[in-house]
């Protein structure tokens, strides 16, 4: 779990960031405007901070600039011309996110900040599964399960974006890649393995009419 700051002016995207960060297992604290992420940010620890860019009060940008520097930050924005990107990442931003996005790519580029700060937790545990995922490793009772490549793939996206719904074309595209030009009921069957040789039965829950979700509640 990792603590974020959300700094987003428009409430429904702030909620939708917020509330899809906390499914997958982090803690988040929003705010509406620069004036008062700064404040947030001067008396709260974060692992990492989201921006907008045009915030009311202290914008994105300046609000980079005063925010302690070790803090990873991710401009989250609708100004997509080049000079405010480089501008971005020329503060020192670790990414530079243009609206609209899929909340999936948002998840993604947070895990990979994370991981390459060493924030967040890389192990999840769900009842007698044991899913290490930076050391590639997953045990039941203890004891270690070997799983084929491709079925520790398709539980790594399961794990990285738990609690969430995904369709079968969303997983192919995650764990088997765009160029996969098989049948889609090869999910059917990789999830039904790893509900067999897990455990998981209960926690790796069809979806009706869209896919899986790997749930932790």
């Amino acid at each position: 779990m990792a603590r974020i700051l959300i700094a987003e002016d428009e409430q429904q995207i702030r909620e939708l960031i917020a509330r899809n960060l906390t499914l997958v297992g982090h803690q988040c604290e929003t705010a509406a405007d620069g004036t008062e992420a700064l404040a947030l940010g001067g008396q709260k620890q974060f692992d990492l901070a989201l921006l907008d860019v045009m915030l009311p009060g202290l914008d994105g940008f300046a609000l980079k600039r005063q925010l302690p520097e070790q803090l990873p930050v991710i401009f989250v924005t609708a100004k997509s011309a080049l000079s405010s990107r480089l501008e971005g990442l020329g503060l020192g931003a670790d990414d530079y996110i243009i609206k609209p996005f899929e909340i999936l790519e948002l998840l993604a580029r947070v895990q990979a900040v994370l991981r390459r700060t060493g924030a967040g937790d890389s192990v999840l545990t769900l009842d007698r599964c044991r899913i290490d995922l930076a050391q590639h490793r997953v045990t039941l009772d203890g004891e270690e399960v070997l799983l084929k490549p491709q079925e520790y793939a398709l539980l790594e996206v399961l794990v990285r974006n738990r609690n969430l719904a995904l369709s079968r074309d969303k997983l192919i595209e995650l764990a088997w890649g765009y160029d996969y030009d098989g049948d889609s009921r090869t999910v059917d069957v990789h999830v039904q393995r790893l509900r067999k040789k897990l455990d998981l039965e209960q926690r790796l829950q069809t979806v009706y009419k869209l896919g899986y979700r790997l749930s932790t509640k």
